[in-house]
């Protein structure tokens, strides 16, 4: 029963490694610390794995454990002792408007760790306000507003005038609820993976593939 247990975590962890990583990325803004922090989530992810198979989605749990890794390492001190005040930039991929994109990034960097991780979920991961609230431990008000802060925050780093939330803040950001199908469904992690939609009033380019360091793959 190990071994069994043992090559279906194997498998689940090399195939959906890329995606925890892009995910890692958009939080922290860092490969390096993008690793360190999926090492984290997956090394959770084996302890609960029998909780995890057991879930409707294992996606969802894995996310939900390197959300909340990135913020509780946010919230100590160990961040602060070790970050470094002027990271070294990442090597920027092919992709069209690349400035645009560079600029996006450092704007989402920019952010308060949380509204950071709000975004995430919202438009990149493609979760509705409910589910964000259970993924950060928080009312889905605070969910609402920590969006529109970050998306005044992201509008006013890029220099675009400043918009209300209007009647679509607490809107869907995308057609289908995550949570349900595995990889390949048309569902949670295939959002998250495969075509993430950008959310209302967010810039599309911060959801684009970022760029990879030499040596990272």
């Amino acid at each position: 029963m190990s071994t069994r247990r043992d090559e279906d975590f194997t498998a689940y962890v090399q195939a959906r490694l890329p995606w925890l990583r892009r995910v890692g990325y958009l939080l922290c803004q860092d490969w390096q610390r993008a690793d360190d922090l999926v090492q984290t989530a997956i090394t959770s992810l084996y302890v609960h794995w029998r909780r995890a198979r057991s879930m409707e989605s294992i996606d969802g749990y894995a996310r939900t454990i390197l959300v909340r890794a990135y913020l509780s390492e946010r919230r100590g001190g160990w961040a602060r002792r070790v970050t470094l005040a002027s990271p070294l930039p990442d090597v920027p991929g092919v992709t069209p408007d690349a400035d645009d994109v560079l600029d996006v990034r450092a704007a989402l960097a920019g952010l308060p760790p949380r509204q950071r991780a709000t975004l995430v979920l919202r438009f990149y991961c493609d979760l509705n306000v409910d589910q964000s609230a259970r993924v950060l431990g928080c009312s889905a008000g605070t969910v609402k507003s920590q969006t529109a802060k970050a998306l005044g925050g992201l509008r006013r780093a890029l220099g675009e005038p400043a918009a209300g939330p209007g009647p679509g803040a607490s809107a869907e950001p995308g057609g289908t609820e995550p949570g349900g199908t595995q990889p390949g469904g048309t569902q949670s992690g295939g959002s998250c993976l495969a075509s993430p939609q950008p959310g209302q009033g967010a810039p599309a380019t911060v959801w684009a593939a970022p760029g990879k360091r030499t040596g990272h793959g």
